[in-house]
């Protein structure tokens, strides 16, 4: 068939359908006029209002059709009606009436229509026009899911995935029609996030709204229950909605309960559904790492940790919580939730009680500098495993408050390593940063310290089977955590104010923190049941160094805005114990080959645990009198001891004159040479 034949079909199609529907309309303008007299008249007509109404009828097709077509009712695709073509209907409606009866009384013949007549007819033609497009995109529907079944019987046994929609109004209606319209896209809807309060609980095209978009997981926890988890999310709200730092807020959650993310384009309307189908543009905070996420080996993890019970040191904190959850999901015996903040402590129980109500559970308020307190503890649980995962980790705060910083990354590391050691614990697994590689600032060196101490607890036990395993986990920065980067960018996209970068050109490694905690388990599970090497450090596998600057944009354009037009981007410059670039290794270590895709091995100089401790004694002990000079000369020592494999000094040095300069980074003489560094801003 030519082209010009398919045209010609399709301008007859037109036509038709154009006579048919102004058919339908004279219809009913004609008989919203009768009707509306009869009413007016309780069923009793006189006979000169019969004679007067059907001189009129006529005049009314005439002007109502005439009105119809200027308003544009004829140029409307009715098959996809919706509300926002109603105020056209009400106008055309109140023009057409208005227009017929002032022609009527102009020409005289309209002394038998009572005036409240034309009110009546309005309503009744609103109600005529709306209900012949209504039942038309009614039909239209029913006859489409009648031919579902006919478009071929492998979509049958197409595997399909549960969708989760989030918005509201004509387009939660529209995306629906859409999957109802493109089986091929292999979706069905399970339910509906709305911020409409009145929404609740009611249904759209049969799914139910389930709650406003805050309630993610208890919706996936609801739908869950009853076998229909989702498996995605589609966004489908109005432009302008759901941007920003609730839009970054909603994707990390939702990587958090596994769910991928698409969204409808914001530029699509209702009367736009044909030309849409199912293209969905894919979400995910994965793509502000530029690289595909890493896997991990569930078998294994939940073989590690299944049946045992499991101690999780600062649970309430973004590392620490996505460890509980990723390992309730594997069934442990039980798990004992340590926290020294009890808000983050209440926070992280809740949600254990809600998603994993069938895995004992005990809450603990205590913080890691608590040795007592930790003893009794570990006396009281007698855990099989414990992830240490507490920290103090934002480096300007704890450059400027070193002696807390020791406390915890040190002492408190030390604490809780002995108190697994003491009541034989099968393993610890210390949670460790990059920073701890060179580091300049004290985070990063307390950090280092710690990795420090648990080698050492390690190598002592390396002729003894059934000793504790002390394994540490080193990685970059997480997007997402709390207190990092991307919560500032996303509180600074919020208020639509410029994006802070310290640097043009400084880099970090980034990992999402379900990645990370699944490669944590995976390397921990790994070790113990492999008898790895004593005394590794296991390196996470992150990609490439990401220029921060990047970030920065991808962020802004997933809030679906333009970098450096709607929000800007200012260079502030290097904060205190802040480094340019980020590496993995130090030069003293030496890289081992490892069988786990995604895990490095290295295999640091290590430092006699007695000398250690009487290193840590001392350092305790400056820092409970608060003497961050001490503290930092201290730190100094043992990190060019460990730099150098020469024993740290167990004795005090010279007393450092409390007049002394101290110099960005930690003392002169830190190890900090190399390209990486550029120095620190004061």
């Amino acid at each position: 068939m030519g082209t010009a034949d398919k045209l010609g079909i399709r301008i007859t199609g037109r036509r038709t359908r154009y006579l048919a529907l102004a058919a339908l309309d004279v219809l009913s303008a004609t008989g919203s006029l009768a009707l509306a007299l009869a009413l007016r008249m309780n069923g009793h007509v006189p006979p000169e209002m019969l004679a007067g109404i059907a001189g009129a009828l006529p005049v009314v097709a005439v002007v109502s059709v005439i009105v119809f077509h200027l308003a544009g009712l004829y140029s409307h695709v009715w098959r996809y009606m919706s509300a926002a073509a109603l105020p056209a209907i009400f106008t055309a409606a109140a023009i057409a009436i208005a227009a017929s009866t002032l022609l009527l009384w102009t020409a005289g013949h309209a002394a038998w229509l009572p005036t409240s007549v034309p009110i009546i007819q309005w309503f009744i033609l609103v109600g005529g026009l709306a209900g012949a497009r209504l039942c038309r995109r009614l039909v239209a529907d029913h006859m489409r899911r009648q031919q579902l079944p006919a478009r071929g019987s492998d979509d049958a046994a197409a595997p399909r995935r549960r969708a989760l929609l989030i918005g509201s109004g004509d387009r939660v209606e529209l995306a629906l029609r859409q999957i109802e319209a493109n089986p091929d896209a292999g979706l069905t809807p399970v339910g509906i996030l709305d911020d409409v309060a009145g929404h609740i609980a009611l249904k759209v095209r049969g799914v139910p709204v389930l709650g406003a978009p805050e309630a993610l997981a208890m919706a996936v926890k609801s739908l869950d229950a009853g076998g229909q988890r989702p498996d995605c999310i589609l966004l489908v709200d109005e432009p302008g909605r759901l941007v920003g730092a609730s839009l970054v807020r909603l994707v990390s959650e939702a990587e958090g309960l596994g769910l991928t993310v698409s969204r409808l384009p914001v530029s699509a309307t209702p009367e736009q559904a044909t030309a849409l189908g199912d293209k969905f543009t894919p979400l995910d905070l994965a793509t502000l790492l530029g690289r595909a996420p890493r896997t991990a080996d569930t078998a294994s993890i939940a073989g590690f940790v299944a049946h045992q019970r499991v101690l999780v040191t600062g649970a309430g904190g973004t590392i620490g919580g996505e460890l509980v959850h990723q390992i309730a999901a594997a069934n442990p015996s039980e798990i004992i939730l340590l926290d020294a903040c009890e808000f983050n402590l209440y926070n992280i129980d809740q949600e254990l009680s809600e998603r994993y109500p069938h895995i004992p559970r005990a809450a603990v308020l205590c913080s890691v500098r608590q040795r007592g307190n930790l003893m009794n503890v570990f006396a009281k649980y007698r855990p099989n495993l414990v992830f240490h995962a507490a920290a103090l980790k934002h480096v300007p705060l704890v450059e400027t408050n070193a002696c807390s910083g020791i406390q915890t990354n040190v002492i408190g590391t030390r604490n809780v390593a002995d108190a697994a050691k003491r009541y034989g614990a099968r393993a610890m697994v210390q949670v460790s940063t990059d920073k701890a590689v060179n580091p300049v600032g004290v985070m990063g060196a307390s950090k280092r310290l710690g990795e420090l101490y648990c080698q050492a607890l390690d190598l002592v036990g390396i002729d003894h089977p059934v000793a504790t395993r002390f394994l540490t986990v080193r990685f970059g920065n997480v997007v997402g955590s709390s207190g990092s980067l991307i919560p500032l960018f996303q509180r600074q996209l919020s208020r639509r104010v410029p994006l802070t970068v310290t640097h043009a050109k400084i880099r970090r490694y980034f990992m999402t923190v379900h990645e990370a905690v699944h490669l944590i388990l995976q390397g921990a599970a790994h070790a113990l049941q492999h008898n790895s090497h004593h005394g590794l450090i296991f390196v996470l596998d992150m990609g490439e160094p990401i220029p921060i600057i990047d970030i920065a944009r991808r962020m802004i354009r997933l809030a679906g805005l333009v970098p450096d037009k709607d929000v800007r981007i200012d260079i502030v410059g290097l904060r205190p114990g802040e480094k340019l670039y980020e590496e993995l290794f130090d030069s003293s270590e030496t890289r081992l080959a490892s069988p786990l895709p995604g895990i490095f091995a290295a295999e640091p100089v290590s430092i006699e645990l007695s000398h250690l401790n009487a290193v840590f004694d001392r350092l305790a002990a400056a820092a409970a009198t608060d003497d961050a000079i001490a503290v930092r000369a201290i730190i100094a020592e043992v990190l060019r001891s460990a730099h150098e494999g020469a024993p740290a000094p167990a004795a005090a040095p010279a007393p450092v004159p409390t007049s002394a300069p101290v110099p960005a980074g930690l003392l002169a003489g830190t190890v900090m040479a190399g390209p990486a560094y550029e120095g620190a801003a004061t």
